[in-house]
């Protein structure tokens, strides 16, 4: 039988509140060492506030795709999640940066942490958590709805409006402080700029989650099963466990894993020193109270933006590629020249091209994996598959945050040979690339 195919605006539609998921997470990576720095924390601190996050990701988001693979009721399977996931992000996202606002700066010193260091760190727990509770369902609702033939679009379509929300989210401080908000604030406490852009990313991600919500219709158990020509797994029917599952998991999903890995300790260097960088190279401070650094910070959120401007240009061009796995290789080269050349860049405007080609790399990451992973997947477990895959995203994360203040003190402490550490792990990714075998399972 002939697989229903969506039209366009049905695929656009389906990933729709991703826009406003990624707002939140690109506030979230532009910002949080800024944050941080603001609140007290020293260089060789940063990577220890990015452990905890994708450590709750890792544990929590195959737990959602094995319930939601078991769940069904009038709302749907997965948009129940999507919302519960919103709705906690929007909460904390309203929180988070006003952790220097409540007179904790210097009380409660503990593990060398101040209380408003602590308070940011929970919310950065909850946040990160949050958001990928809500990002997780877009990714399983497209491989549950969409078919093998038009799965490339779909996750192109995804990535696009992905690189979309990010640069409403990069832009927000530099935008709220050329309208005359103030992008400075007294020592330990957060600029305003920066508040009014969580506040604004809290209230675009429910509305576009709640798009969504509203215009995507879930298949039914009979639907599902005609159109995968596979069971819907559903509550009270015996249960796999997730060692089983791995134990029985295509080839595809440990070799895309590994290249997974590469690229995202890649990025968590990025989104950790990147800001430092630019305030040492470009403004040639280090002293994160002064206007210089915050202008920095501004900077980092513009870069970040031409970022995701590259992502959305290369991502029109990925499809072009005969082969996903060239596509994928010449990504991940164009973004390892981007890191290594933003490190030796002393002039604000060319860090432009840096950024862009780094663009390449992101835009390859959001949709080749996937694509990838569920070409060679049955529909039967398709969430659980998709959350333990999560775990992809996550565990490098968590090497790196927790490596991160070793290395960049091994290597002289410097946080621009940070993205020089990004570009080589991207390298190692492409050699990764090359043992790739798309076989369905």
């Amino acid at each position: 039988m002939e697989k229903r195919k969506l039209s366009f605006w049905q695929m656009f539609n389906l990933s729709f509140g991703f826009f406003g998921v990624q707002i939140a997470y690109a506030l979230q990576s532009a910002n949080i060492s800024r944050i941080f720095a603001t609140l007290g924390a020293d260089p060789h601190q940063l990577s220890f506030f990015w452990i905890l996050p994708p450590l709750m990701g890792m544990v929590v988001q195959p737990f959602i795709g094995k319930w939601s693979d078991r769940t069904w009721c009038r709302w749907g399977r997965r948009k129940p999640y999507l919302l519960v996931g919103a709705l906690v992000a929007v909460l904390v996202m309203v929180l988070l940066p006003n952790a220097g606002s409540l007179n904790l700066s210097t009380a409660y010193i503990f593990l060398g942490l101040n209380a408003a260091m602590w308070f940011g760190l929970f919310s950065l727990i909850f946040l990160d958590t949050s958001i990928n509770v809500a990002m997780q369902p877009f990714k399983m609702m497209v491989g549950d709805m969409v078919n093998e033939e038009q799965k490339a679009t779909a996750y192109s379509i995804q990535s696009f409006l992905c690189n979309a929300g990010s640069l409403f989210g990069y832009l927000f401080p530099i935008f709220f402080t050329w309208i005359g908000i103030s992008n400075t604030a007294p020592e330990g406490v957060v600029p305003d700029t920066v508040k009014w852009s969580f506040y604004c990313g809290a209230a675009l991600l429910i509305l576009c989650v709640l798009f969504t919500f509203a215009k995507v219709k879930e298949m039914n158990p009979q639907e599902y099963a005609e159109f995968h020509g596979a069971p819907l797994v559903q509550e009270g029917q015996a249960k796999t466990s997730f060692v089983k599952l791995l134990a029985h998991a295509p080839g595809t999903f440990w070799t895309v894993g590994l290249v997974q890995f590469f690229c995202w300790a890649a990025f968590l260097f990025m989104w950790t020193y990147t800001n430092g960088t630019v305030a040492k190279n470009c403004w040639n401070t280090t002293e994160v109270a002064s206007a210089g650094y915050q202008a920095a910070g501004n900077w980092v959120g513009v870069l970040f933006a031409v970022q995701a401007v590259g992502s959305i240009v290369w991502a029109t061009l990925i499809p072009r590629f005969k082969n996903l796995k060239t596509a994928y290789i010449v990504s991940l080269l164009f973004g390892a020249i981007g890191f290594v050349s933003a490190a030796f860049v002393h002039d604000q405007y060319v860090l432009f091209v840096s950024f862009f080609l780094i663009g390449f790399a992101w835009a390859a990451m959001l949709a080749l994996p996937f694509t990838l992973l569920t070409n060679s997947l049955s529909g039967e477990h398709m969430g659980e598959y998709l959350g333990l895959f999560n775990c992809t995203i996550c565990l490098p994360q968590i090497v790196a945050a927790a490596l991160g203040g070793v290395l960049l003190k091994a290597l002289g402490g410097a946080q621009s040979s940070m993205l020089i550490a990004a570009g080589v792990l991207l390298v190692l990714g492409c050699f990764a690339v090359g043992i790739i075998r798309v076989k369905k399972k």
